[in-house]
């Protein structure tokens, strides 16, 4: 499973590829490790998985609201908080939003790409920065409940695009 998003054009991106690896791999991990995947949260990854962009919590709401009448947002919530523990989505703190993990079956840190023009997200693993990170973190005796580094700016492809080179 690749670790980031392709950088080829979406023509030549075949994405269905990527919502049946994902559901795949969720469905699988689920059954290792003796949790349900419910039809709600199968749903919610889903969606979230529409596209390598992150989606908020009420866009989901407002995406599931035509299948499930009766979902509220605690409904959302719940299923993106199953989510995150299993490791099958990262919350992107900058945008209050959520994407798919593309390596849910390792523990890892994540390095997060953000394109502030087409607004796809790529997950990089960079060991090296990890590491080097890991080492200040260790040396000033801090305790780490999560880490992820988020960096905004521009995509390999959206820099080819003429609107965009100019700014």
């Amino acid at each position: 499973m690749t670790h980031s998003a392709p950088s080829q054009s979406s023509k030549e991106h075949n994405h269905s590829v990527c919502v049946s690896t994902a559901l795949g791999t969720a469905e699988q991990l689920c059954g290792q490790r003796g949790v349900q995947l419910t039809p709600i949260r199968h749903q919610v990854l889903e969606l979230i998985w529409a596209s390598h962009k992150a989606v908020k919590a009420y866009e989901l709401l407002d995406q599931l609201k035509p299948l499930l009448q009766a979902a509220k947002p605690a409904t959302i919530y719940r299923a993106l908080d199953f989510l995150m523990e299993q490791g099958f989505v990262h919350r992107v703190e900058s945008l209050n939003a959520f994407v798919g993990c593309r390596c849910s079956a390792l523990q890892h840190e994540q390095l997060l790409l953000i394109c502030k023009h087409c607004h796809e997200v790529e997950e990089r693993p960079a060991p090296e920065v990890m590491s080097t990170l890991s080492a200040e973190i260790n040396q000033a005796g801090f305790m780490v409940h999560s880490k992820s580094i988020e960096i905004q700016g521009v995509c390999a492809a959206c820099r080819q695009l003429p609107a965009v080179q100019n700014t």
